[in-house]
């Protein structure tokens, strides 16, 4: 008998920067940001700044921000693991989740980016363009809202605020 197709991001198990398994299921309930982030990105300052605003206004409402290091755009994040979490929690104080470094796109590309791009598909097709991309999961876990790298994390606020004062 084949497996369910998942039907929200909480039927996923994705590992965490250290490598150990964590269920999606318990961020069940709580409105998601997920981003796949790079350390050395035009982006990289802007982003994380606004994204450390958006988390410490809304973390204690239910708002967590998941955070996938991937090095498909241009080789912007080079590092390992242990490189990863020193820039993201040292240099950008970074207190969201950050996630193994993953693939997002191709044949390798992790369960969860699959699925993500199956239920928002960008504007040209379904492949992660850049770094940044961020994608708003509603407490049912299901994907709302895709946003450009481009589209400042604090453009998105009214979009995130909604979402927490739906029950």
């Amino acid at each position: 008998m084949a497996a369910e197709a998942p039907k929200s991001v909480f039927d996923f198990t994705v590992k965490d920067i250290r490598g150990n398994d964590v269920s999606l299921s318990e961020y069940n309930g709580k409105v998601l940001l997920i981003v796949n982030v790079a350390s050395q990105c035009g982006l990289t300052n802007s982003n994380y700044k606004e994204l450390n605003v958006l988390y410490e206004r809304y973390k204690s409402k239910g708002f967590e921000i998941l955070a996938f290091p991937c090095n498909q755009f241009a080789g912007q994040e080079p590092g390992s693991n242990e490189d990863i979490q020193e820039v993201a929690c040292t240099r950008f104080k970074a207190e969201f989740p950050i996630f193994d470094k993953v693939e997002v796109n191709g044949k390798d590309a992790v369960p969860l980016y699959k699925f993500l791009k199956s239920q928002k598909g960008g504007y040209f097709g379904d492949g992660i363009k850049w770094n940044f991309t961020k994608f708003l999961v509603n407490k049912e876990g299901k994907v709302v809202e895709r946003y450009a790298p481009t589209t400042s994390p604090l453009k998105i606020e009214k979009d995130i605020q909604n979402l927490l004062e739906s029950s």
